[in-house]
């Protein structure tokens, strides 16, 4: 049914790509300005990032996914030596563009983005396993190059699950005490209060009256941990990015030259 709604297509890898190099840029772009927003304590910022962002990820996750579904009810193209292409190109980019779908989705109705982090943390690991099958079975003429495409994709999507868990902690704490040890200082602590061992000590400050103590809470600061994570996930989808249009740039002439 798809195939009819496409006749005569048959060589469509390079506009895959060109999807998988939006999407990744998108997704980098997306990624960043949330964290920019997480950074400076603005919730309503990164809801509005996420869901400005959701309708042109799902555009493109809609594609993918009527191309994958369309390579997979395509058996078998109408080469020769493109017989894997089924198996190794669609399989995995029927996972992507399903991927982007339910994401975007998560991110229009401002659901919780951690089942579809959840979502791409799996189709990540299948698609390393399709990067490394490919890469020792040589179904391409460039495995190498497949290898790093669909490791780099892979890895982003590794990366997504913790992502987007984060996210959901901070968007679920507006009141900037999602992480709490970072927002509150440490300062001397009274000798009554020193002398108690058996009570927990709590940060205060005294302002030289040891019988007069409050909790003294100073802007928020995101931990390094948080900005690290986010950050080597917005690298990966750069990475990807780049890997994507490396791909493109090496396959388009061959098939602009020579098209089915």
């Amino acid at each position: 049914m798809v195939a009819a709604m496409i006749p005569g297509l048959i060589d469509n890898l390079a506009v895959q790509e060109v999807f998988l190099v939006l999407a990744a840029v998108m997704l980098a772009y997306i990624g960043f300005t949330a964290w920019w927003a997480m950074r400076r304590d603005d919730a309503a910022g990164v809801r509005s990032v996420l869901k400005g962002g959701a309708i042109p990820v799902g555009v493109v996750g809609v594609i993918a996914t009527a191309f994958g579904l369309w390579g997979e009810l395509t058996w078998q193209y109408g080469f020769t030596f493109l017989v894997q292409y089924n198996i190794l190109f669609d399989d995995v980019f029927l996972l992507f563009g399903l991927t982007l779908v339910v994401l975007a989705v998560s991110m229009g109705l401002s659901l919780r983005l951690q089942f579809a982090g959840l979502f791409a943390l799996v189709a990540g690991g299948i698609t390393i396993s399709y990067a490394w099958n490919g890469y020792v079975l040589g179904l391409t003429k460039e495995p190498l190059d497949t290898f790093l495409l669909f490791s780099a994709f892979g890895l982003a999507g590794l990366l997504a699950f913790p992502a987007t868990v984060m996210t959901d902690h901070y968007l679920a704490h507006p009141d900037g005490t999602a992480f709490a040890l970072s927002t509150v200082s440490r300062r001397s602590v009274s000798i009554q209060s020193s002398s108690r061992a058996a009570q927990p000590i709590v940060p205060v400050a005294t302002d030289g009256h040891p019988d007069e103590s409050r909790a003294v809470h100073l802007p928020f600061r995101l931990p390094v941990w948080v900005t690290v994570s986010m950050l080597v996930f917005v690298v990966s989808l750069a990475l990807a990015a780049f890997a994507a249009l490396y791909y493109l740039d090496t396959t388009m002439p061959a098939h602009m030259a020579t098209p089915p």
